[in-house]
């Protein structure tokens, strides 16, 4: 246990949480900081030692690996090696998506710490686009190692509240700069050079960077079940809330059992919606409240989760968005957090040990 202390990146407290987090990362420890998708719980991506603290904070399995942040295009010589024949690609899909939610699978330099990789030959990059975090990125002069800062499995935060919630006693600091504008995390993806041919892109991960917007660079292709350990995030189920989640396809497909309290996380919340008339819900919480806006309800999905998860519910009961554009990375949280439905009811309430 260590207290957890939060610094405020006001316009006034920036420099101080700039500072603050640099100087803890530079002396081997972790930080709470945001990104533009979700927070990140940082190390220095060099120092292995670090880095087996973002493990034991997360609780997260070892074999599990982690993104990459750089804070400049010409830093991502010091983590992977780019093949001549997708270099041009690489190129294309950074000037056009960095900084911004876009990981690239690439071959990585043997200076990265096999624990960052999960062990694999390979390693996951981004550039952030929030600007306090490239700052700190930058101050650094590392890369720096950033999965999302909650325990494993668990719902990613989008607060600097929900860290606290997650890790609070479990490291140093949190860096506040309120909420995150995308809410989901990065969207990831692995190349595939094609003689004569446009490449082919691979996304191990939806996110705000959809298959639509990378068409226009290279044909987009299904990843195979065994290829999904490849990247940061990939286990079946994952996002998951402490109470039982289910997602269900169709409002007719919902058989209530007689004394169970059910949540209904909605897309739009509609009254005459048929999942909302289906049930007499203890609550309903809507995505995108009456618009159907998938932008919106990416960003208030996994607060969505957090604030249900906290009702003492018997089960959240999730219906389905629209699989277009940023409803692909949405409807993928979802089935991630429906894989996990049948935790003990001891693990529902809150206060775990920190």
């Amino acid at each position: 246990m260590c207290e957890t202390k939060t610094i405020e990146a006001t316009d006034d407290g920036m420099m101080e949480a700039r500072d603050a987090a640099v100087a803890l990362l530079q002396r081997g420890d972790i930080v709470a900081l945001p990104t533009e998708t979700v927070y990140g719980l940082a190390a220095d991506a060099f120092n292995p030692a670090a880095v087996a603290k973002i493990f034991a904070a997360k609780e997260r399995p070892e074999f599990d690996p982690l993104i990459v942040h750089i804070a400049s295009f010409k830093d991502l010589k010091r983590v992977a090696v780019v093949p001549e024949e997708i270099q041009e690609t690489v190129n294309q899909l950074a000037r056009q998506f960095w900084p911004g939610p876009l990981t690239i699978i690439l071959p990585k330099q043997p200076e990265v710490p096999d624990l960052v990789t999960g062990g694999l030959l390979t390693v996951a990059v981004r550039q952030s686009a929030h600007p306090l975090f490239r700052a700190i990125n930058q101050a650094l002069g590392n890369p720096i190692a950033a999965p999302s800062a909650n325990r494993f499995g668990r719902i990613s935060p989008t607060s600097a509240a929900a860290v606290m919630k997650e890790l609070g006693g479990r490291i140093p600091l949190i860096i506040d700069a309120g909420a995150c504008a995308e809410g989901l995390e990065s969207t990831i993806i692995r190349i595939e050079a094609r003689v004569g041919k446009k490449p082919l892109f691979y996304i191990h991960r939806a996110g705000p960077v959809t298959r639509e917007q990378l068409q226009e660079f290279g044909k987009v292709e299904k990843v195979l079940p065994g290829e999904k350990l490849l990247a940061p995030g990939q286990l079946e189920s994952h996002y998951a809330p402490r109470t039982p989640f289910r997602l269900i396809g169709r409002p007719e497909d919902f058989v209530p059992e007689e004394g169970k309290r059910y949540g209904l996380l909605s897309y739009t919340g509609e009254d005459g919606g048929e999942f909302v008339r289906r049930h007499g819900w203890e609550v309903v919480i809507a995505l995108s409240p009456g618009s159907g806006k998938l932008a919106e309800a990416a960003i208030r999905l996994f607060y969505a989760m957090r604030e249900m998860d906290e009702m003492e519910l018997d089960e959240i009961i999730a219906e389905p968005v629209s699989e277009t554009g940023l409803g692909v990375a949405i409807m993928d949280r979802l089935r991630r957090a429906s894989a996990q439905r049948s935790l003990p009811k001891s693990t529902k309430k809150t206060g775990d040990p920190m």
